[in-house]
């Protein structure tokens, strides 16, 4: 039988009533972290949650699998990726929802096609809103996905404006990215997915860096020249250009 703990544990002491045990001890990990931590070792989190280091191993098993624990090469624990793509989703919805949201919507209903709106993640990128088209046949990205950066018509963008990024480009490619930059879009079918298309083009922060993309997608028989005008409207909209 398992040893009764002597000392209730910080998510024992505070269950949520209804829940899951585990989800709480699990949580209770995350919530260990303090400012100013960068790592933790398993005897300071079990410690600071006053779990069994045994019961700390295997929850620390399922945060590392879920990307929201990293576990680094001197044996010490991190808060994960996960952790970071959902603190910028949720940082970024109380400044943003309210700008960017009505102009995916006014994209959709001019076109029939979705509207997304891209940022770049580390090397990749974050789909960070997203509205889809009344189509039932569209693609099925939806915000929170994460994306490559070197393919698709919002990583191009975020790539072909981005100095250091563009530079660091293969040659091949720095011709393609300088034709986005030239154009100030890029249109492509097939880019990322196969019978795809999509218009993207960038939105920029006040001194002129690049902020993020939108980016309208759609089956590529129903791709029309026409929408990169309404893409463009919108991007300059959002840089605050319109």
């Amino acid at each position: 039988m398992p040893r009764k703990a002597q000392t209730e544990s910080i998510a024992d002491a505070d269950a949520a009533p209804g829940g899951a045990a585990a989800v709480d001890r699990a949580l209770s990990l995350l919530g260990a972290f303090r400012g100013g931590d960068t790592a933790l070792a398993l005897a300071e989190l079990a410690e600071r949650t006053r779990l069994y280091k045994s019961t700390v191993l295997r929850l620390l098993a399922s945060l590392e699998h879920a990307g929201l624990i990293l576990r680094r090469d001197d044996g010490r624990y991190a808060l994960g990726n996960e952790v970071a793509r959902l603190h910028a989703i949720y940082a970024a919805s109380f400044s943003l929802d309210s700008l960017v949201l009505p102009e995916l919507r006014a994209l959709v209903e001019s076109t029939g096609e979705s509207a997304a709106y891209h940022v770049r993640q580390a090397d990749a990128r974050l789909c960070l809103y997203r509205v889809d088209s009344p189509h039932p046949i569209r693609d099925h990205i939806k915000a929170g996905d994460v994306l490559p950066l070197d393919r698709g018509t919002g990583g191009r963008v975020l790539t072909a404006f981005d100095p250091a990024l563009a530079k660091a480009a293969p040659p091949r490619e720095r011709k393609l990215l300088a034709g986005v930059r030239e154009r100030g879009y890029y249109a492509a079918t097939g880019d990322r997915l196969a019978e795809v298309a999509g218009i993207s083009a960038p939105v920029f922060h006040a001194d002129g860096a690049i902020a993020a993309a939108v980016t309208l997608t759609m089956p590529s028989h129903r791709y029309d020249e026409r929408y990169v005008k309404p893409v463009l409207e919108a991007a300059r909209r959002l840089s605050g250009k319109a």
